[in-house]
């Protein structure tokens, strides 16, 4: 899904990322980060995940690629990385599995430099509510989001979509990509 489906639709949305410094949170098995590599063309790649067994396959992952990237276990809601470290931060589906997604936004805007971009693909309250969801996997059941809800959220830290954000499979599914703005709404630091 992530190499044939979500990657086309985030590049069309923000683009390539030749040489960026980029983080992707909760990186799973690691499909993310050959998506990073091959199609933005990302060379500073640095993901995480809470998982520890996962992380591990993810480096191994990388590794039989010929894929560098930094790993380690870490909470989105607590990302060990300094202010403005990332020229970009991407998340395949891995906020609605947090129950304080909120700060989770806090922390990637954090980690963002101005004008950085933040990469999105996120499972709406719709599709978590649906029974065979329900009956089939396991996800925080309060506060959950649907794209009004995030596109609010990622504002009111710092992260403007404009237009760069869609809905799909009648809105289960929300694509985006934000830019990290300061106080003022601006992504460059310039005064108008």
């Amino acid at each position: 899904m992530q190499r044939r489906y979500d990657a086309p639709i985030l590049r069309r949305l923000g683009g390539p990322l030749p040489g960026g410094r980029v983080l992707e949170v909760g990186c799973g098995r690691g499909i993310g980060v050959e998506v990073l590599r091959a199609r933005f063309g990302a060379e500073g790649i640095t993901a995480f995940d809470l998982d520890l067994d996962v992380v591990r396959e993810a480096r191994d992952h990388a590794a039989a690629r010929g894929i560098r990237v930094r790993l380690a276990g870490a909470d989105v809601t607590a990302i060990p990385f300094g202010d403005g470290a990332f020229d970009a931060v991407f998340d395949f589906g891995a906020l609605h599995h947090v129950v304080d997604w909120r700060r989770g936004v806090r922390e990637i805007r954090r980690v963002l430099r101005l004008g950085g971009a933040f990469y999105f693909m996120e499972v709406t309250r719709r599709s978590l509510d649906r029974w065979i969801v329900r009956l089939l996997t396991d996800h925080p059941r309060e506060d959950r989001f649907g794209p009004a809800d995030l596109a609010a959220e990622l504002r009111r830290h710092g992260i403007e979509c404009g237009d760069a954000m869609q809905e799909r499979w009648p809105g289960d599914l929300v694509y985006g990509v934000g830019r990290a703005v300061d106080r003022n709404g601006h992504s460059d630091g310039s005064v108008l």
